[in-house]
This record gives C-alpha cells, structure tokens and sequence, in this order.
C-alpha cells in the first residue's frame, strides 16, 4: 500500500510540476510575444513617423521652390514685359521723330529677349530639356559644364555605371541630389576642387561626392535647408548616406541606391 500511496504522491508531484512549467512557459510565451509586438508596433511607429517627416521636407521643398519660380517670374519676366507693355504705347504717341522710335523700339527688342531668357533659364532650373532627351548622363555633363562656368572650382568626374539604364524616377532624383550638392558647395565650401564618382559595390550602386571646401560641423538636431533636401530626395530613392566633415577638412558624401 505504502509503495502505491508513494507512486500516486509522486504521479501527482510530477503532474503538478508539468503544469506549473506548461503555465511559466504560457505566461512566459505570451509576455515575450506581447513584447515582440509591442516592439513591432514602435518600429512602425518610427518608419511612419519618418515617413511623414519626408514627406513633410518634401512638400516644404515644394513650397520653397514654388515661391522661388514665381519670384523669378515677377521679377525677370512679369517686370520686364510691363515696360515693354509702357514701350508699345509709347509707340503710337504723336509726333515722334524717327530716332525716339528706334530708340523705343530696341528698349523693346532688348527687354524681349532678356525675358526669353529668363524664362528658359526657370525653365531649364525645372526640369532640363537634355536631361528629358539624352538621359541622366548627359544631364550631369551639362549641369558641370554649368558649375564650371562659374570659375569657382575644378570639377572632376568618373562614371563606372550605366546611368541611363535607370528608371527615370531614379535618374531624376540623382540628378537632383546632385543638383543640391553642387549648390551647396557653390554657395558655402570656398572649395578649389569637386570630384564625383559613381560606381558598383557589392549588389549596390553608389555615388561619392567630395570637395576640399571649408567643412563643416554636422547637428543632429539642426540641418541646414540643403542637407534637408538631399535627405529627403535619398529616402525617396530608398537609399542611405554617410557624410563625413568637420570644419576645415571639406566635405564627403556616399549615397548608397538600388535602382527603383
């Protein structure tokens, strides 16, 4: 009796304990998945909230550059042609000798053609017609030809891709990452030399930027309206970026793409 009395005790000693581990590791299962998706929850969280700070930088670009276009609209274009309007009236007035005509009438001539210009430079800013035609290839050629003109600094350039195999979403948004990036060493680097290289790495495509310019100290919490800029265009490529300055040692950018 006695050896029956301690199987039963041990039967349920061990049953006991088999629900006692079953119920740690149910509780333990459910805090641990409660966890892993709370977790999930803040990541998603996160990428939204990226997301929309994008998008927000995004449409603050818009904006910015919509208010630029129509400045440079008023003001090289809609000025310029209401003195050609005030010209043309001039014209018909009474009594005027020839040479008040002729002088009239190239005041007109002059203004004409300094509006068309304008108004192929605000186009060209928006979206280069070689660029639409030849690809991004051609589009980088001329925008250092551009840059070039300036006399600032020397520009050099290497390309290991084929550019134009691209879809044009990606080649449009290259374009304009590298757009920005030559605007801001024009504008802020004092530099002497640019070199841009795009080349493979891995499964990855990648295009390093630098200059010998001034540098400068990068925040955090505070970036300028260019860096702004060229962080949201890379996000919309779905790309990465490294940038490494400090004031006096220049400027190094690598942005790192798959082809969308």
């Amino acid at each position: 009796m006695e050896t029956k009395s301690e199987i039963i005790r041990i039967f349920i000693y061990t049953f006991l304990a088999f629900m006692t581990m079953a119920t740690v590791l149910i509780f333990f299962f459910y805090f641990s998945r409660k966890k892993i998706i709370k977790q999930e929850i803040e990541k998603r969280n996160l990428e939204v909230n990226y997301q929309k700070e994008i998008l927000k930088t995004v449409i603050l670009t818009q904006e910015t550059e919509r208010k630029r276009i129509a400045q440079d609209l008023h003001d090289e274009i809609s000025s310029k042609l209401n003195i050609v309007s005030l010209n043309s009236h001039l014209l018909i007035s009474p009594n005027l000798s020839v040479s008040e005509i002729k002088e009239i009438t190239a005041n007109i001539n002059k203004l004409t053609s300094t509006a068309l210009e304008s108004s192929r430079r605000i186009a060209h800013d928006l979206f280069p017609p070689v660029f639409e035609k030849f690809g991004l290839e051609a589009g980088i050629q001329e925008l250092i030809v551009e840059f070039k003109s300036t006399n600032q600094f020397d520009i050099q350039y290497s390309n290991q891709l084929n550019l134009n195999e691209f879809n044009k979403n990606t080649q449009l948004g290259l374009f304009r990452v590298l757009q920005e990036l030559l605007h801001n060493t024009l504008k802020h680097a004092v530099a002497n030399t640019i070199n841009i290289t795009f080349f493979r790495e891995k499964d990855t495509f990648c295009l390093l930027y630098t200059d010998d310019g001034i540098g400068f100290k990068i925040s955090e919490d505070k970036k300028g309206m260019g860096l702004i800029n060229i962080d949201s265009r890379i996000g919309l490529l779905n790309g990465k970026y490294f940038i490494k300055t400090a004031p006096k040692n220049g400027f190094e950018i690598k942005i790192i793409f798959n082809d969308l």
